[in-house]
Parts: structure tokens; sequence; C-alpha cells
């Protein structure tokens, strides 16, 4: 006679979504380097496979200027034309939250977090989040091109910055405490932005206030 199988039973927990706000405070100035339209021109020019362009002559202002994330002053905070305005005289820039988001995935491995699992448990909403500082600027830093050649960066950095983190996560995975230790690890180790602790550098870091 046949054995019966035995049918396993697999139950299925509701899903419980919690938000909470992250109070990012920076530690290090913040450097950007948004996609510039000529970069993105380039690159367009290249996989359409048309000639190359001889190269412009450096303009170190636009450089900064295009490095910025420039945002409209109504929410959704999108972007807006960047022309020829002076930084300074503009007085809403973001950063996106995505960098925040991989900073915290990144970080995952040193708190014994698996990194796929971590990246599903939550999600900062918004493309950008609204920055507040006390200074932008523009630097100049050299750099090294694939290849070993030498190259000047211009870039704009925010010092003494914050913003706010809106933050969506499964709670049946993921706790609002761990979330919180989570970002301060990434804050420590990871950072966000060029120059950052992940990339050997000292920029970008940030803790979380409670």
């Amino acid at each position: 006679m046949a054995q019966k199988k035995e049918v396993q039973i697999i139950i299925i927990p509701p899903l419980k979504v919690e938000r909470l706000q992250l109070h990012i405070k920076g530690v290090t100035e913040l450097i950007c380097h948004a996609w510039s339209e000529k970069a993105k021109k380039q690159m367009l020019a290249k996989q359409m496979k048309e000639a190359k362009q001889g190269k412009d002559a450096k303009d170190p202002e636009r450089d900064y200027r295009e490095s910025l994330y420039w945002l409209n002053q109504k929410a959704p905070h999108d972007l807006v034309p960047v022309g020829k305005v002076d930084p300074s005289k503009h007085e809403l820039f973001g950063f996106k939250t995505i960098a925040f988001k991989a900073a915290a995935v990144r970080a995952a491995n040193d708190v014994g977090l698996a990194m796929t699992l971590t990246r599903r448990a939550f999600h900062v909403i918004g493309e950008f989040v609204k920055l507040d500082y006390k200074t932008v600027y523009m630097r100049e830093d050299m750099v090294r091109l694939n290849g070993g050649v030498a190259d000047i960066r211009y870039r704009g950095a925010f010092t003494d910055w914050s913003t706010v983190l809106d933050v969506k996560f499964n709670a049946g995975i993921i706790s609002a405490e761990q979330l919180y230790n989570l970002f301060n690890t990434a804050g420590f180790g990871v950072g966000v932005g060029e120059w950052r602790p992940e990339k050997n550098g000292v920029s970008g870091t940030f803790e979380v206030q409670k």
C-alpha cells in the first residue's frame, strides 16, 4: 500500500511595513559629482558610434555648477536647469537618496548581515533629499584616471551639512533600532559622495542623531 505523502503547510506572516525618519548629521564635508550634461552627451555619442569630437577647454566654474544637484523649491524636489547661476545664490541643493541606501547595504557586511537580504528590507523614499548646510564651495582635486593619467577635477562640496531620510522598512526583517545602528555604521565606515572612506577617502562621513 502506497504511503501518503506528508503535506507541509507554510505559514506566511502578514507584511508589516513601518516608517521612520533618520536625522543625518555630516561629520566631514560632502563632495558631489552629479553627471554633467557634457559627460552624458559624450557617453551617448560613444554608444551611437559617432565620430569623436575634440576636447573642450576645461571650465572649472561649469564643472563646479554641474557637479551639484540643483533642486526646485516645491516638493517633490525635482532637478532644475543649472544655467550659469552662482551656487551661492541658489537656496536648495540635494543629494541622491540611493547613495544613503547603498552605504547602509554596504555596511551590512560590517555587522554580520547579508547584503542581499538587507537590500530588500528597507527603502529610502524619494529620489533626492534636501541638504541643509553652512557653505557650498568649489573643490580642486588631483585625480588619477584609468591608465594612470592625471587630471584636475572641480566639484562642489558642502560643509556642516545635514539631511533627513524618510525610510520605509519591513519590520518582520529589520527593526527601527537595527536600522539606526546600520546607518550609523555606514556613516562611519562607508560614507556618501566622492572621496568617501569606502573609496580610501575621508569625506562624506555622517552620524545618525536621535
